[in-house]
Formats: C-alpha cells, structure tokens, sequence
C-alpha cells in the first residue's frame, strides 16, 4: 500500500510539471535554509523552488511525458518549476551557484528537451525575452526610419531643383 503523503507529494509534483513551461535540478547540499530562502526570494513568484525525492520527480516526470532528467536526479535534488521566461531564472541560478559553491546545477528540462548543467548556463548568458524583443524593435525603428528617408529624398530633391529653378530664373 502507497505511502499517503508520497501519493499526495506525487500529485502535487504532477500539476507542478504540468504546469511549468520549463524546469531546473540542482544540487542543494551545503546551503543553509536562510540561503536557500534567499534563492526562492530572487528567483520571484515564477518559479517554485523545492526539495524533492527522487524517485517522486522520476515518477511524476514520466508521467508528464518528461524523459531524459533519471540521470541527473542523482543525490539531493532540488526542482525549480519555472513559468515563463527561463532566462531570467537561469541568470539568477547562475549567479547565486558563483557566490555559493555549494549549489550546483544539475541540469533541467525546456521545450520538449531534457538539458545539461552546461546547457542551463548557456541559457543564463542569453538575453530576455525584453531585452531581445527591445533590440528588434530599434532594429526595425531604425530600417523604417532609413526607408521613409529614401521614399522623401526624390520629392525632397525635385523640391531642390525647383528652389534652385527659381532663384536662377529671378537672377536673370
């Protein structure tokens, strides 16, 4: 007969990865619970930072149709459920783990793709989502600014000659 609370900490593991757009693994060993603490206040209310056991997240994982995570759910595993921008979650990671040599990341899993500690930090030098879609937006601001100065210039030009026409005509 199941244990009630794995059951219960099973379907709460469920609905979490069913919800999350991507997820991270680290290895928590050696943080206090006030560092810790502190991880889930930067990481902010997009991402759900837990402890859990491993056989829970293999289980919930597979039923959520998430493979290739079983070998990184290896030792203490903490899961962060992230909703949204994954960046900005990886970049927090990533700059706690150089300040705190004690958590290590595992890895994590992003759109349909399980991923590697490596992986997860190359996220982290990624741009975000604003910033990326800032850089588009000059972008395009400065080739409609390029293009509505070509569609002025023969009107600007004839306007010119027209100018010049007139003070060459007032001249003679």
């Amino acid at each position: 007969m199941a244990n009630p609370k794995n059951t219960a900490d099973l379907a709460a593991l469920k609905e979490k990865f069913s919800a999350a757009d991507s997820v991270f693994l680290t290895d928590y060993r050696g943080l206090t619970v006030a560092q810790i603490q502190d991880l889930r206040g930067q990481l902010g209310f997009d991402v759900e930072y837990h402890v859990a056991k491993n056989t829970l997240l293999k289980i919930a994982a597979s039923e959520q149709g998430i493979e290739g995570l079983d070998e990184q759910l290896v030792g203490p595993t903490a899961v962060a459920f992230i909703k949204g921008e994954a960046v900005d979650a990886a970049k927090v990671f990533k700059k706690f783990a150089t300040g705190h040599d004690a958590l290590v990341i595992k890895g994590g899993y992003m759109d349909g793709n399980a991923l590697s500690a490596d992986q997860v930090k190359a996220i982290a030098e990624l741009d975000s989502r604003e910033t990326t879609l800032a850089k588009l937006a000059g972008a395009m601001k400065g080739n409609l600014a390029k293009a509505a100065a070509t569609f002025n210039a023969p009107a600007t030009k004839m306007a010119r000659l027209a100018v010049a026409l007139q003070d060459k005509q007032d001249a003679a």
